[in-house]
């Protein structure tokens, strides 16, 4: 995507580094790797409750607005649910992330982020508030 940093691998390979990647899927077609999906844990007030952060998720070019990214998401916020977790959290276009059930909430906020691209989805029904932090691993260069 045009406003990729492309530091997406990097990021992937920090969390994995650190132990911090608690589900990483990808998709394969014809032998070759074409999509991947992260999730890792985050911090909300400085506390890890049971929250994790989607992300990166990565498509290659030419298989996007294929359903892969989609698959992806949907299947790694299943494996969460599995895992007892108590909410997704990411960061992204609302057009996108609500049609997984993804909501704008101004209570959880990452740093000046404007609330309608940092959205959550809880699993239970606590609702976080306060500021969220993803791991390190997020800030490679």
């Amino acid at each position: 995507m045009p406003y990729s940093s492309q530091t997406e691998a990097a990021i992937v390979d920090a969390l994995r580094s650190a132990g911090a990647l608690t589900i990483s899927l990808v998709a394969i077609k014809d032998g070759a790797i074409v999509g991947h999906v992260a999730f890792s844990p985050v911090t909300i007030n400085g506390e890890t409750n049971g929250w994790y952060g989607l992300g990166p998720v990565s498509v290659w070019p030419d298989e996007q607005r294929k359903g892969i990214g989609h698959a992806l998401i949907r299947e790694g916020l299943s494996r969460l649910t599995e895992l007892k977790a108590q909410g997704c959290i990411v960061l992204g276009r609302c057009g996108y992330y609500s049609r997984f059930g993804f909501v704008s909430d101004p209570e959880l906020r990452y740093g000046d982020v404007p609330p309608e691209y940092f959205q959550r989805l809880c699993f239970t029904d606590i609702v976080p508030k306060g500021e969220v932090a993803f791991h390190p691993g997020f800030h490679v260069a």
